[in-house]
């Protein structure tokens, strides 16, 4: 299979920031395939440089095959013009196997268009569920998970959803976390960044924040709060915080970019390449998150994180991993708590090994009855 025609066609749709770094491992092992054509397929769906190009070059992926050129939008804005460009390229192109990574609206909507016209799909990063559908996320996994014809979990708890669920137990595959597989291979490069001496601060001696979700930076009230909570940190240690668009739109309108810039302990920043902001991970004491990879790489490495949310949809990051769940009203406590403790306790996760795109390209060759 030397020519490109004749090789299996794959779709690798990329959206959100998270997403790059789960199909880069992958793009690099179907590449290695004499069977396979791998095709990045970039929906547009999050637009600013930082927030996604940057991604391309830090992973050392191509520029994409495919550009839908989407941007922002409503959810369903957001999904209905993914569905209808992503339609015309399908039946254009016919792959022969569409992969949809993660949990965003593009996820969703490509999965849908996919299934429509009869072309098989495979979801990365399947089964995982918060339980909470006033989630937009928890919504996109549900729908992707019951039409895609294959389901590759990252842990044991993603396998019990989908039986719960009623999905064929022959569909699921469990193959580990891709996340891992990205840190990896990208660890040389991360550790070389050394971001923190670059802002003249101390190698675990600064926290690390992440925040955007709507239930944290939406309600003024809600945000004030947060803001008042990281003035007050930042006190005791020094508090870096690259600032999503949409939180500082939020931070901007609201008033309240005041009581952050005004608190000498606060390092504001832009959104942070892969590389620079996992350097940051690397050095940083502990992490305040509303994310969900960010619960997966500050437990492989033995992080502590705190995560400003009422649920996840990766318990195994509570269970055998340093994350935590936290409320406003427990952050200050449980930020008190870490900084007193010395050590953290680390345990390895089965299959959270950087093998897991192997483990995938094996999947993928099985289900095509590549011989």
């Amino acid at each position: 299979m030397n020519s490109t025609l004749n090789k299996m066609q794959i779709h690798l749709i990329a959206a959100a920031r998270p997403n790059f770094m789960k199909i880069a491992p992958l793009y690099h092992a179907l590449k290695t395939q004499d069977w396979a054509n791998p095709v990045i397929v970039h929906t547009g769906q999050h637009y600013d440089l930082n927030m996604s190009d940057v991604f391309f070059q830090d992973l050392g992926l191509p520029d994409p095959d495919i550009h839908l050129g989407v941007g922002s939008g409503s959810h369903a804005q957001q999904s209905g013009q993914v569905m209808i460009a992503y339609e015309k390229v399908l039946i254009e192109k016919r792959p022969d196997l569409v992969i949809v990574v993660g949990d965003v609206n593009s996820t969703m909507a490509a999965t849908i268009a996919a299934s429509k016209l009869g072309i098989k799909v495979a979801h990365l990063e399947a089964g995982l569920r918060s339980f909470d559908r006033t989630m937009p996320e928890e919504i996109n996994r549900l729908v992707t998970d019951a039409l895609a014809d294959l389901l590759w979990t990252p842990s044991p708890d993603g396998d019990e959803h989908l039986l719960k669920e009623g999905v064929a137990r022959e569909k699921i595959c469990r193959v580990g976390n891709i996340m891992i597989d990205s840190l990896e291979m990208l660890r040389d490069k991360i550790e070389r960044e050394s971001v923190c001496k670059e802002l003249g601060l101390e190698k675990g001696n600064f926290v690390l924040v992440t925040l955007h979700r709507p239930s944290n930076v939406d309600k003024p009230d809600t945000l004030k709060i947060l803001c008042q909570l990281m003035a007050h940190i930042s006190q005791k240690l020094a508090l870096v915080f690259p600032i999503h668009p949409r939180t500082r739109k939020n931070l901007e309108n609201f008033g309240l970019m005041p009581i952050l810039t005004e608190s000498p302990g606060v390092r504001l920043l832009e959104p942070q390449s892969y590389v620079r902001f996992m350097s940051m991970v690397f050095d940083c004491r502990f992490v305040i998150t509303d994310s969900g990879g960010i619960q997966e790489e500050t437990s492989y490495l033995g992080i502590p994180c705190l995560t400003l949310r009422p649920n996840t949809e990766r318990p195994i990051t509570i269970t055998q991993g340093t994350n935590r769940l936290c409320k406003l009203e427990e952050l200050e406590t449980m930020a008190e708590k870490i900084l007193s403790a010395n050590t953290v306790q680390k345990n390895r996760i089965d299959l959270w090994d950087g093998q897991t795109a192997n483990r995938i390209v094996h999947s993928i060759r099985k289900f095509l009855a590549i011989p």
